[in-house]
């Protein structure tokens, strides 16, 4: 059965076991997909892409939040930063 790889770097779960940091270096600060029996595991990412997705997972929740008040139906109330 095909499977999608969602990367263009792809390492089998034994090149993970023998070189973890050389594995995830060789995605360049993209993800590598770990395939076990050549089918996609998971996904592999260093610590600063983790971070930015967080970041921006966080900022299209506060962005949803910020719609939905919008969408309150009450009156807009602008202030400036100097009122603050």
């Amino acid at each position: 059965m095909p499977h999608r790889i969602l990367t263009t770097v792809a390492a089998s779960v034994t090149d993970l076991k023998r070189d973890p940091m050389g594995t995830v270096a060789a995605g360049e600060g993209e993800p590598v997909a770990i395939l076990n029996r050549n089918e996609p595991a998971f996904y592999c990412i260093p610590a600063r892409t983790f971070e930015a997705m967080l970041e921006r997972i966080e900022d299209a929740e506060l962005n949803a939040l910020a719609d939905a008040r919008l969408d309150d139906g009450k009156a807009l109330i602008r202030v400036t930063l100097d009122e603050l």
